[in-house]
C-alpha cells in the first residue's frame, strides 16, 4: 500500500513492506556479509571526520559521486543489489545507476541533517530509500523553517521515495535511538548525471 505524505513543496511516498519479510531477511543477510563496508571520511565544520556509520558506494562505472568534500568511485553491482534495482525500474518507480549503502550498527550510529542536493543529482532527484533490519525514526524538516517537521518510522522492507523538489526545500536525518540494539542497513538508489 502506498502512503503519500502531505508536505508542501515535496513529493514523499512511503511503501510499507515493499519487500516481503523473507526477501528482506535474505537481502539483509547478503549485504551484511558481502558488502566491503568502510568508514567514509567526511567534511564537517571544516574538519575531516569519520562518519558515524559504515558505508559503501555501488553503481555503474560512470556514477562517480561527490559529497562532504570527497569523491567516491562506485564498486560494481552485486547480484542482490542488481535485482533490487531491476525491480524498482520494472515497477516504474524510476531509473537508477547507483546506490549508497549505509549500515547503522546500533542506535548510536546516525545520519545528521542534510539534503541530497549535489549538482550531479540534478535539480529534482528521485531518491528511493529501502530500509532493512531494525526500525528507525526518519525525520524531514523545512530548510527555511526547522520547526516544520515530519517523522516516519521505517521498518524492515519499507521503501520511502523522495522526489520532485523535496531536496530543495527539505533536509532529512536519521537520529540516534539509544534503545535500538539491532542493526539497520539502508539503501538509497539514485541517478547520477554523467559529467
Amino acid at each position: 500500500m502506498l502512503f503519500p505524505h502531505d508536505l508542501p513543496d515535496a513529493d514523499v511516498r512511503q511503501l510499507p513492506g515493499w519487500l516481503l519479510p523473507g526477501d528482506a531477511d535474505a537481502l539483509l543477510h547478503a549485504l551484511h556479509h558481502q558488502v566491503p563496508w568502510e568508514v567514509h571520511r567526511i567534511r564537517m565544520f571544516g574538519n575531516r571526520v569519520d562518519s558515524p556509520r559504515l558505508s559503501c558506494w555501488i553503481g555503474d562505472p560512470q556514477a562517480r559521486y561527490r559529497y562532504s568534500g570527497t569523491e567516491f568511485a562506485p564498486l560494481p553491482w552485486s547480484p542482490p543489489l542488481q535485482a533490487v534495482r531491476d525491480r524498482l525500474q520494472e515497477e516504474g518507480i524510476g531509473r537508477f545507476n547507483s546506490v549508497l549503502l549505509n549500515r547503522y550498527r546500533a542506535g548510536d550510529d546516525y545520519m545528521g541533517w542534510h539534503s541530497d542536493d549535489e549538482p550531479e543529482l540534478g535539480p529534482a532527484p528521485l531518491i528511493a530509500s529501502l530500509s532493512l533490519g531494525a526500525a528507525r525514526r526518519f525525520l524531514l524538516r523545512r530548510r527555511d523553517d526547522h520547526a516544520r517537521k515530519a517523522e516516519f518510522l521505517l521498518g524492515h522492507g519499507d521503501l520511502l521515495l523522495m522526489g520532485g523538489s523535496t531536496q530543495r526545500f527539505y533536509q532529512h536525518a536519521l537520529p540516534k535511538m539509544a534503545r535500538v540494539q539491532g542493526e539497520r542497513i539502508n539503501l538509497t538508489f539514485r541517478w547520477i548525471q554523467p559529467r
